[in-house]
């Protein structure tokens, strides 16, 4: 049984907060979050499959993912295996909302 790496997944931060959001600013991380959202771990061949770009660009992409702690990995003999770390997502979830009521509490406008 494979052991997935785990960064703290809540947003504590702004630092943390602006990390998940710079990582979530890209079309090819969101098409990789979109591969991966089955609910199973995929391997980065698995991704490149379902995706037109080439391994190194996935890798790459995948890399900034488990940096912001969006994806987590479990290291296997000849290659990792991702998933989407829901937990995490769900968290941004929470700090863009209480962002976004900050805001418009402070002008007075209502969502």
């Amino acid at each position: 049984m494979n052991s997935f790496s785990s960064p703290p997944s809540c947003c504590s931060s702004v630092t943390d907060v602006t990390q998940k959001l710079a990582a979530l600013s890209h079309p090819a991380r969101l098409e990789i979050l979109k591969c991966l959202a089955g609910g199973r771990s995929c391997c980065c061949k698995e991704v490149v499959e379902h995706l037109d770009l080439a391994q190194s660009t996935v890798s790459q992409h995948l890399k900034i993912l488990v940096e912001a702690g969006l994806v987590r990995y479990a290291p296997e003999r000849q290659r990792s295996r991702y998933e989407i770390d829901q937990a995490a997502l769900r968290a941004v979830s929470v700090s863009v909302t209480a962002l976004v009521d900050t805001f418009c509490a402070a002008d007075g406008a209502h969502i």
